[in-house]
């Protein structure tokens, strides 16, 4: 449980203490600009009643499980079709706090959707790994802090990493072991920009680093459970399609702050179709089959193996996915999948996504086929897993 009260060790990257709780509810709510967020997102708020609900919380778990839980379930009555999970009977039993590891499609809405759907399942929320990258306006450094979520710090230099990177691995082994609570992380710094997931072995090197030489007994103790994210619809494909272009074209190209606030909006606000999460298996059972002489490289490897195999067989696929696989391939390998009614809805919305990049010298084809690499990389991971 949460006793309230980290370790001073963890100052700047962890999330608020209970006593902390008060003034950031009293900071947000004098702060203009956390204002003009929710009326995006409820534009029919009434600032009154919602200040007097803010303030009669006074923990985390309060803001969390109503105010915050509220917003995250506005946003999908809205912008999703369904909202679904399952594998909850995967769950290790008697809630032992665990590591989840998904691939990643929305800045924002992956460990928020996650949270609130591990809440109605009665397993619990999560603390949130989140990049100090999008910690762009006060407001939301606190409200991610009042959320419960923690602070990875991103662009340090080399000689910092290493310093960073020890910080942040003691407190989600601080997090699992001693305050017993689950964190989500995602696979990989950053968003796959083309769906094409793959865990990075920097990850998974950062979460033991708090612990001794036995990388696979490290692994193990944080209780590491994959979950795969799919999402029928991502409403920032063509942000990413565009990104794709600015960085073949010029190879300096670096997103803004105004960049990664537009993706967070976009992710946030717009249609994502039907969105499911499923739940793994914990991957202790496959880490006890690996040999812990290998290489140390070679092992991380293996780690990271196993974790993408159980998100690439627990993808869900749509129409869409299939659709986009004949299409880039020139096939129609799938066409069982779906109907000639879907295929023109897709193409239809693939062109509507593309008529909203404006950048100079747009290459149409270029950001089609990367569009289309979106929606078919997660059905060529899964085929590959029979191969």
């Amino acid at each position: 449980m949460d006793t309230g009260t980290v370790s001073p060790n963890f100052e700047d990257i962890r999330p608020l203490n209970q006593d902390e709780v008060q003034a950031a509810i009293e900071e947000l709510l004098a702060s203009e600009e956390f204002r003009h967020a929710l009326r995006y997102v409820k534009p029919d708020l009434d600032w009154d009643q919602l200040s007097t609900a803010m303030r009669a919380c006074k923990t985390k778990e309060q803001f969390k499980s109503t105010l915050a839980y509220d917003a995250v379930m506005t946003v999908a009555k809205k912008t999703t079709f369904s909202l679904t999970i399952s594998g909850r009977s995967r769950l290790p039993e008697g809630k032992p706090a665990c590591t989840f590891i998904s691939n990643h499609r929305d800045i924002v809405l992956d460990a928020s959707f996650l949270n609130v759907m591990l809440y109605d399942v009665g397993y619990g929320m999560t603390q949130v790994a989140i990049g100090d990258n999008l910690l762009i306006r006060p407001w939301i450094k606190t409200f991610v802090r009042l959320n419960n979520s923690f602070i990875v710090k991103r662009g340090v230099s080399v000689r910092q990493m290493l310093e960073v990177s020890g910080t942040l691995s003691a407190y989600i082994n601080h997090t699992i072991k001693d305050t017993k609570e689950s964190i989500w992380i995602a696979q990989r710094e950053g968003r796959a920009k083309d769906s094409n997931d793959r865990t990075q072995p920097s990850v998974l090197k950062m979460l033991c680093m708090a612990g001794g030489k036995d990388i696979i007994g490290n692994l193990k103790s944080l209780n590491i459970v994959p979950v795969a994210i799919s999402y029928e619809f991502d409403p920032c494909d063509y942000l990413k399609a565009q990104e794709f272009q600015l960085k073949r074209d010029n190879p300096e190209y670096h997103k803004t702050q105004r960049d990664d606030l537009l993706n967070m909006e976009t992710g946030i606000l717009n249609n994502k179709g039907r969105v499911h999460f499923t739940i793994s298996q914990l991957i202790n059972d496959q880490l006890d089959q690996l040999d812990p002489n290998m290489d140390r490289n070679e092992l991380f490897a293996a780690v990271a193996s196993i974790i993408d195999k159980e998100i690439y067989r627990h993808y869900r696929f749509y129409p869409n996915n299939y659709v986009a696989y004949d299409l880039l391939s020139g096939t129609r390998r799938f066409s069982d999948h779906y109907g000639l009614k879907d295929k023109k809805a897709f193409e239809e919305y693939l062109q509507k996504q593309l008529d909203k990049i404006v950048i100079p010298n747009k290459d149409e084809n270029f950001l089609r086929k990367k569009i289309l690499e979106m929606y078919a990389n997660p059905l060529k991971n899964f085929l590959a897993l029979n191969d």
